[in-house]
């Protein structure tokens, strides 16, 4: 993706991904959108002030400043990504903001570890992955952006079928995530993000129940090399309440080939609630990042060598294989 030559209105400026973003507003002529921002603004400050502090209480004019300001931003294009499509305001104050009562009130993550994500400069995260649909990516992205001190944000590393599927690969992108490939990992390591990895993929998500928390193969250790060129730590990441969401107990094979889709699950509600068969158990979750592993002691042409790549992949899956054991021990409940 390269830069825009020039701003046209209603399209956001895409920038470097190396460059610091500025998120200050620039003047503009007053448009359509100011008009509308202003005729809002004017009519709650008006006849309806009274009526909105008590519907949504104290201090609901500064909530209102910030959302007339975001909407006119999005309307004239006065926002920012990066070469990857990532829009750093919508995630803040859209994405993140749907997906935390999920994580807050539905799941009820608990983090553990956090201080183990540098407060600065590359990390590669490396997590298990389960429960039939991708949450545990999801519910990850939200506790390092909530919990970490720097308010980071998660790069999360997805599959081809996510950037296929309409609807979805725009929001992938704005979200800030990216294909699965060493190229676009190494070049987000480099420039220092913190990039998340689930390296079972599919094997992982749609494993049946009855493999829960028994991870499967670590792919090829792509994720190392990456590492090792960018000379950055690897952060296990043990992820237990996960397999519990969607209990996988069949799978609709000749449906799914015929859809082009990796499985169709079958669960104890899904398809026999129909739609409601879709909402997820509310388990009870615990995320856990282990002590990262330094990949700055090898040089760089380490990345190379398929022995030590594979010692390396190894240890972080037996890494996050025992944290896991350790974390169901420790639980009490898989909903409380």
């Amino acid at each position: 993706m390269s830069a825009a030559a020039e701003n046209v209105p209603g399209e956001a400026k895409v920038i470097p991904i190396e460059s610091a973003p500025s998120w200050s507003e620039p003047h503009r002529p007053a448009g359509l959108a100011d008009q509308l921002a202003d005729a809002v603004g004017g009519a709650l400050a008006g006849r309806l002030g009274p009526a909105a502090t008590r519907l949504f209480g104290k201090g609901w004019e500064g909530r209102a400043t910030e959302g007339l300001a975001f909407l006119r931003r999005r309307l004239t294009g006065d926002y920012e990504v990066d070469e990857f499509g990532f829009d750093r305001e919508l995630t803040d104050q859209v994405l993140l903001s749907l997906l935390r009562p999920l994580a807050e009130k539905y799941f009820r993550v608990e983090v553990r570890g956090i201080e183990n994500i540098p407060a600065e400069g590359g990390a590669l995260i490396v997590a298990n992955h389960s429960g039939t649909i991708p949450l545990d990516a999801l519910m990850t992205q939200v506790a390092i952006h909530d919990h970490h001190p720097s308010r980071r944000h998660l790069r999360m590393l997805a599959a081809d079928l996510v950037f296929v599927l309409p609807g979805i690969n725009e929001l992938a992108r704005k979200a800030g995530h990216t294909l699965a490939c060493n190229e676009d990992a190494q070049a987000l390591l480099e420039r220092g993000e913190l990039v998340g990895v689930w390296p079972e993929g599919f094997k992982g998500i749609g494993k049946p129940f009855s493999e829960r928390y028994k991870l499967q193969r670590f792919g090829r250790g792509g994720f190392v090399s990456s590492a090792l060129r960018a000379r950055v730590p690897i952060v296990p990441c043990s992820i237990v309440g996960a397999e519990e969401t969607y209990p996988m107990i069949g799978n609709f094979k000749t449906l799914a080939r015929l859809l082009g889709l990796p499985y169709v699950p079958i669960t104890p509600t899904f398809p026999w609630l129909g739609p409601l068969g879709a909402v997820p158990l509310p388990t009870k979750w615990t995320i856990q990042f282990g002590e990262p592993i330094a990949t700055d002691r090898y040089p760089v042409e380490a990345a190379d060598d398929p022995m030590l790549v594979f010692d390396l992949a190894d240890q972080v899956r037996e890494t996050v294989q025992h944290t896991l054991y350790k974390l169901l021990v420790q639980r009490r409940s898989v909903f409380f």
